[in-house]
């Protein structure tokens, strides 16, 4: 993308059938159904992340900074992994840093190395006045997966410029490279401190719609193997990433995000949730190189940083260089009958025998309250069908009230990972299994 900073083109277009408004989103959904939960672990803070590692096992993020292995007996007390002598020093009430993701490469049982995505303090030479490190690293794990704390692998870095927007989830792609994800910087409208301005004039600031200057707002395609950096890098990049021998960091694989909280993979389908800011949640299936919109479009919709509660009527359907703005799969609002909620959770396309999610794209928000959602794939184009599942309790505990991710097994079995708690503090974080009832 250039960086001429023209005014709107001529294909602005008003936000309405087109585009989605309210009365489309509620006809687009359907009534509740039901599916049970049954509790796998328990006595986590924040439980952020699950990776499958083979035997019926599974490693748990916890935001705090530990990574814990799951078997059959349930949670086990030591860490795999505890990141806390290397991360900020986290706000019990309310925080959005810590240890947020985790990843485990396709050849895992050879080469044992776990990938992992955490808040540290500000390094030395970053800009002043900014709030912490992003750091993707990866540790060596043994036969009995204890990971050795002495074998980090520093692979990237990125000074964040505020607290909030930190996205977090890394997964590996079938082709081998691992995707990540990153936040537009924090604070609220893509501006301030560590924004830099974007072409569209109408809108202040814009990481996400910026690829030159930094990394942020973006998912990024790394090439982790070990020797396959260069130029000074830690990580290599796959000769076909979209900005490779044009204009823009190599990194970028997709840009146009404010906050994208849990990706997955599908059949080669790559679904990506991103957090709104105060109007609407949205989905989206993300292709190499494309602009998912923010800050010019929250959803579907137009947005302004002059006055986000009322944005204009119309905006641009692609760049001053003629790249198209890409539209969600799934837009809802944070208020109203339906479907709704505050911040969207990311799930996994479930292909399994339970009927209210089979071939849906399984999802749901922070604010759960006994609930998840399912979008089913129209016939056409369009916005896909969104149905409310609410959460029966097959056995044990129910799931607490705040949603924070759901987990995936080899077996394709899903999981919620929540928390009774408003922030990285106490006990209550679980995991629960999905089941039929």
């Amino acid at each position: 993308m250039t960086r001429r900073r023209d005014f709107l083109r001529a294909g602005a277009v008003a936000v309405g059938g087109a585009l989605a408004g309210c009365s489309l989103l509620e006809s687009r959904t359907q009534p509740s159904e039901s599916v049970g939960t049954e509790p796998v672990a328990t006595g986590f803070t924040a439980p952020l992340g699950m990776e499958t590692v083979g035997d019926g096992r599974f490693l748990i993020a916890d935001q705090p900074g530990q990574v814990y292995l799951v078997d059959a007996d349930g949670q086990q007390s030591r860490p795999v992994l505890d990141l806390r002598d290397r991360m900020v020093t986290l706000n019990p009430g309310y925080d959005e840093r810590g240890l947020l993701g985790i990843a485990v490469g396709p050849n895992f049982a050879e080469r044992r190395r776990l990938f992992v995505r955490y808040s540290a303090p500000l390094r030395p030479g970053m800009p002043d006045g900014y709030s912490h490190t992003f750091v993707l690293s990866s540790f060596a794990v043994d036969e009995s997966l204890q990971a050795d704390p002495s074998s980090e692998r520093i692979v990237l870095e990125i000074a964040e410029p505020q607290a909030n927007h930190n996205a977090g989830s890394i997964t590996f792609g079938p082709d081998g490279f691992l995707y990540v994800g990153v936040g537009d910087g924090g604070g609220g409208n893509d501006v301030g401190r560590g924004h830099v301005s974007d072409w569209y004039d109408r809108n202040d600031g814009g990481n996400g719609q910026d690829v030159t200057e930094n990394l942020l707002g973006s998912i990024l395609r790394l090439d982790v193997r070990e020797g396959a950096g260069g130029n000074g890098r830690a990580y290599g990049i796959p000769d076909d990433n979209p900005l490779v021998g044009r204009e823009g960091l190599d990194e970028h694989y997709a840009w146009g995000f404010r906050n994208p909280w849990r990706f997955s993979f599908t059949d080669g389908r790559l679904f990506v949730a991103d957090v709104g800011q105060n109007r609407f949640e949205e989905v989206s299936i993300v292709d190499r190189g494309g602009n998912y919109g923010w800050n010019v479009r929250e959803g579907a919709h137009c947005f302004s940083t002059e006055d986000p509660g009322a944005p204009p009527a119309s905006c641009p359907t692609e760049t001053d260089d003629g790249t198209p703005l890409q539209g969600p799969i799934v837009e809802y609002p944070h208020d109203g009958d339906g479907v709704s909620g505050i911040s969207v959770i990311g799930g996994y396309y479930y292909t399994g025998g339970i009927g209210p999610l089979t071939d849906r794209y399984v999802f749901g928000d922070y604010r759960a309250e006994g609930t998840i959602f399912t979008a089913r794939e129209p016939d056409g184009d369009g916005l896909w069908n969104l149905s409310r599942v609410d959460l029966e309790t097959a056995s044990g505990d129910p799931p607490g009230p705040n949603l924070l991710a759901f987990g995936r097994d080899a077996e394709g079995r899903l999981y919620v990972l929540t928390t009774g708690s408003g922030g990285p503090e106490g006990a209550s974080g679980a995991v629960h299994r999905l089941v039929a009832v």
